[in-house]
């Protein structure tokens, strides 16, 4: 299955070393200590860094998830809960089990969940909001 609306990735990443070094995913959720290591293994991710707050949680902490950052903090008073953003890995064919390890960890106490499927633009995907509030949609 072909997806049209793809970018050649190798070519968006030299064209970031050029600009920048990095760029990372986000999230500020309640317990960061437990989102740290819930992401962790619904990624296989390596933990690259923590910066423990006063109160077991991180004030920052990142995790390397197939290469790409993931950056979890505890909120605090001056960021308010909610969503309005997505994030989705587009693993590409031959990745069909880290998709499943993925939902089966992301779906535990989720707020929402979509079935493993097939849709219009991939033959395996899901879309989830998880117990943290982040909506994840993964998909080959």
């Amino acid at each position: 299955m072909t997806h049209s609306c793809r970018v050649r990735f190798d070519m968006i990443k030299v064209k970031a070393e050029e600009i920048m070094n990095r760029s990372m995913m986000q999230v500020f959720v309640k317990d960061s200590k437990e989102a740290l290591e819930f992401y962790r293994q619904a990624f296989n991710a390596e933990i690259l860094c923590k910066y423990p707050d006063e109160n077991g949680n991180y004030m920052h902490s990142e995790l390397n998830a197939y290469g790409q950052i993931i950056a979890v903090s505890e909120i605090t008073e001056g960021v308010n809960p909610g969503n309005t953003m997505m994030f989705c890995f587009d693993f590409g064919s031959g990745h069909e089990k880290d998709i499943k390890t993925a939902y089966e960890v992301l779906k535990e106490e989720a707020i929402t969940c979509s079935p493993l499927d097939k849709c219009d633009y991939s033959s395996l995907q899901f879309v989830c909001t998880d117990k943290f509030g982040v909506t994840w949609c993964l998909f080959i």
